[in-house]
Parts: C-alpha cells; sequence; structure tokens
C-alpha cells in the first residue's frame, strides 16, 4: 500500500523525467515553480483555465501530466472537473494538486535543472 504522495511522487519523476527539449524543460519547469502560487492566489479554475489559455505547448504538458497524477484522463477533463465540483470535491481536488506540483517542483529542480527564479515565458 502507497501512501498518496507516494504514488505522486513516481507519477511527477516518470512524467517530468519524459521532458527533453532543453526549451521546454525551462517552460515546463518554471511553470511547475509558479503554478501553485496563482492557485492559491486565485483559485483552482481560473488558474488552470489561465495556463490552459496563456501558456505554451510546455505549460500544456504539465497540465496533461498534472491531471494524469491526480486520477484524471486528460488535461480537459481536470480543467471540467475543476469548474463542475461540488464545494468539497472542489477542495479535495485543489489540495490534491497543491500536492501533487509539490513533486513536479522537486522535479523541476532536481531532474530539469530549472529553479524557482527562471522565467517561463507567461506572465502571471
Amino acid at each position: 500500500m502507497y501512501t498518496r504522495d507516494q504514488k505522486f511522487a513516481a507519477s511527477a519523476y516518470e512524467l517530468v523525467s519524459a521532458v527533453s527539449s532543453p526549451e521546454d524543460k525551462r517552460k515546463y519547469g518554471s511553470m511547475a515553480h509558479k503554478l501553485p502560487v496563482l492557485i492559491r492566489t486565485a483559485g483552482l479554475a481560473q488558474a488552470l483555465a489561465f495556463v490552459e489559455a496563456r501558456g505554451q505547448e510546455p505549460h500544456r504538458l504539465l497540465l496533461d501530466h498534472l491531471a494524469e497524477t491526480v486520477g484524471q484522463r486528460t488535461r480537459e477533463a481536470l480543467l471540467a472537473r475543476s469548474r463542475q465540483a461540488e464545494l468539497s470535491e472542489y477542495i479535495r481536488l485543489t489540495q490534491d494538486v497543491i500536492a501533487a506540483l509539490l513533486w513536479y517542483k522537486r522535479f523541476a529542480q532536481s531532474v530539469l535543472g530549472v529553479d524557482a527564479g527562471e522565467e517561463a515565458g507567461v506572465e502571471l
């Protein structure tokens, strides 16, 4: 039996390790560092919609990976769930996404070599 964090860590490590080009690594990793703050300030649904609408392809890839990690089939399913969930489910989904992003941030730094201060290519 694995904990939620162990599952999130294993999934995040596998998915982050698959990001290949240097430019994608930089943009992906930078957004992994910025997204938790955006979620805390704007809310889950608004933050995810912002990244989907204004982000570049590496940012959308992060949303795809995040959706897979938290048990949603696709990025679109995660976005829909964040808009349609009842309050208790929305709170749980927000907690899960932030907990998963903690691992994405760690692996962005250790695997991709992207520190928190690097530019994501999208203004928040």
